[in-house]
């Protein structure tokens, strides 16, 4: 989208001369909105060289001129029966809109509309045309080599989206799919997809694991496989976006690219939305960045690159809906980061993480049983120092088992660096970029923590598929808390098998 991706449209497949890119959407739903100005100052900051804007505000496209950001602009959907009814409005749009202001600024994209096929159906029938004749007034201008034409869709116009092979577009929009498809093969356009795996993951009832919608690590028996044609699939974002590619294929289009309009995850929402957290955004949308980056494209389409704005810049407070739905953004409105991104070696677009943080934490929903394994183990056989968890120390509190159980978990990964498999636990606990420090109790990784007296030892945490518990011992506690003395007493044979 905002960014001319120069793809290859080769017969039969789908090819690409250039690296993905990562770009973001701009909001403007804010009760006090950032100046033209400010949005630019950040986006620069931010080393942000794609952007998408859901109209085509004059101010910003003012400040954003001699910037060299590839921008994106928008004909709203509320603008599109005007413009898909008559050549003229859109010629006019495109001289206001587009033509006034490049060359000066970077306009590399145009999105007519947006998921109209799902929120605007009524405007269905004049949807081409609406590209058309835009398109028209580029041709006209000389500018249809550099700007690109396509309109953004749910992902719900695809069907059976698992498993992708068996993927195909809702039937009852063939009438307007079909000469869409043939108008972006013709013009060398993409086919714009926004996906959301945080509401595939809500609407699944359970068959979706969060790790799954989060692009965490997987083992390989817990892949999702398409039986139809064996690829296998490590993250929702990949089985969408090749749903996509074989619905394109259902109708004989197979040499459109996609680029994501829209995918993110926000991180609050309201009691109805425990899995809208600030740990869960950020490990989505740095993993994402990640995965765009490293040009690995999907099982279907390997190595093809799958440029992704990310949903959003900002926090949107004056948005309706669900509390999740003001808190998608990276950044509040005063250009504060809502969380700070983890991207080392993802090159260096919002790469305003240089820390390296990452901590291990105890899930809060495993079996009490199992948390309380792993922090034997870690206390006993791990050679951590827990003595910062005894009665008056300063991470005795919260005194239960979760709490402590992620202090001694994450002690020991930090003891070994890092090291994969040192944050397993048989499965209770996982690697999160949020710092689990609390008042004056600073963890081991955090900037603030001071090395105390640390045993090094060659112990690995025990996995998921190890045949012993590796408890020293088994701690009691009353109603899920622990007492000092019990903390004490595994110390004391930690120091006796040390």
């Amino acid at each position: 989208m905002a960014l001319l991706l120069l793809f290859l449209l080769l017969a039969g497949s789908v090819s690409a001369r250039e690296d993905a890119f990562v770009g973001v959407n701009i909001g403007t739903d804010i009760s006090d909105m950032p100046t033209p100005a400010e949005i630019v100052a950040l986006l620069k900051a931010q080393n942000i060289q794609h952007v998408r804007l859901y109209d085509s505000d004059r101010a910003m496209l003012i400040a954003l001129a001699n910037t060299g950001i590839r921008v994106t602009v928008s004909v709203p959907n509320d603008q599109l029966l005007g413009i898909g009814q008559s050549n003229a409005t859109a010629a006019n749009w495109v001289a206001r809109n587009v033509i006034a202001h490049v060359p000066a600024t970077n306009i590399t994209a145009i999105t007519v509309g947006s998921e109209v096929l799902t929120t605007l159906p009524n405007a269905a029938p004049v949807l081409v045309s609406s590209l058309k004749f835009i398109q028209s007034a580029l041709v006209a201008a000389n500018l249809d080599r550099q700007i690109k034409v396509s309109t953004p869709h749910s992902s719900s116009v695809i069907i059976d989206s698992f498993p992708p092979s068996q993927a195909f577009f809702n039937r009852t929009w063939n009438p307007v799919m079909v000469p869409l498809l043939k108008f972006l093969q013709s013009t060398g356009s993409y086919f714009m997809l926004n996906v959301y795996p945080y509401y595939d993951y809500r609407q699944s009832n359970g068959v979706i694991p969060l790790d799954y919608a989060l692009f965490r690590p997987l083992p390989p028996n817990k892949e999702a496989v398409d039986a139809n044609t064996l690829l296998h699939y490590t993250n929702v974002f990949d089985a969408v976006v090749d749903a996509a590619y074989f619905a394109m294929s259902n109708l004989n289009f197979t040499n459109i690219p996609i680029v994501v309009t829209e995918s993110g995850w926000p991180s609050k929402g309201d009691s109805s939305e425990p899995d809208a957290t600030i740990d869960n955004a950020n490990t989505y949308n740095s993993n994402l960045i990640r995965h765009v980056f490293n040009n690995t494209g999907t099982p279907k389409h390997p190595g093809i690159p799958v440029s992704t704005y990310i949903y959003e810049l900002y926090n949107e407070d004056l948005r309706s809906g669900p509390d999740s739905e003001k808190n998608w953004g990276l950044f509040d409105a005063s250009g504060e980061p809502v969380y700070t991104l983890h991207l080392i070696g993802a090159g260096t677009v919002l790469a305003n993480d240089t820390t390296n943080q990452t901590f291990c934490v105890a899930k809060s929903n495993a079996e009490p049983k199992m948390l309380q394994a792993a922090l034997d183990w870690a206390c006993g056989p791990g050679k951590v120092d827990c003595s910062p968890l005894l009665k008056g120390q300063p991470c005795s509190e919260p005194d239960n088992v979760v709490g402590h159980a992620t202090y001694a978990v994450n002690a020991y990964y930090q003891q070994m660096q890092k090291s994969p498999g040192t944050c397993d636990f048989k499965g209770v606990a996982t690697v999160t970029t949020t710092d689990p420090s609390h008042g004056s109790c600073i963890f081991p990784g955090s900037n603030g923590y001071k090395n105390g007296t640390h045993l090094n030892g060659t112990s690995l945490a025990p996995l998921a598929n190890s045949s012993t518990s590796g408890c020293l011992s088994q701690y009691t506690y009353n109603g899920g808390y622990f007492t000092s003395s019990v903390i004490l007493g595994v110390l004391l044979l930690s120091a006796v098998f040390l």
